[in-house]
């Protein structure tokens, strides 16, 4: 079985995360929730074609793999997001 190379970033960095969730959510309010007062940026990216959910692009400032990874598992434990990339 075949491993997946681990990414050689040098932290820290800014780093993206895709977000996935409901449009009848407020985004700013869920990854308020998640992130508590660590300074981030959020922006839409798009809709569905029905509208029912929408995408956006956070950018945040991760201190290293651990963090990075954390914070995605974080994102993606919230009920309310459906898909973290």
């Amino acid at each position: 079985m075949e491993t997946t190379p681990e990414l050689q970033l040098d932290y820290p960095c800014q780093w993206e995360y895709k977000l996935v969730l409901s449009s009848e959510h407020n985004v700013t309010t869920i990854v308020q929730e998640v992130l508590e007062e660590r300074i981030h940026d959020i922006r839409k990216s798009q809709n569905s074609t029905k509208g029912n959910y929408a995408s956006y692009t956070l950018n945040i400032l991760v201190h290293n793999a651990d963090d990075r990874k954390a914070l995605f598992h974080l994102l993606k434990q919230h009920q309310h997001i459906k898909f973290v990339l």
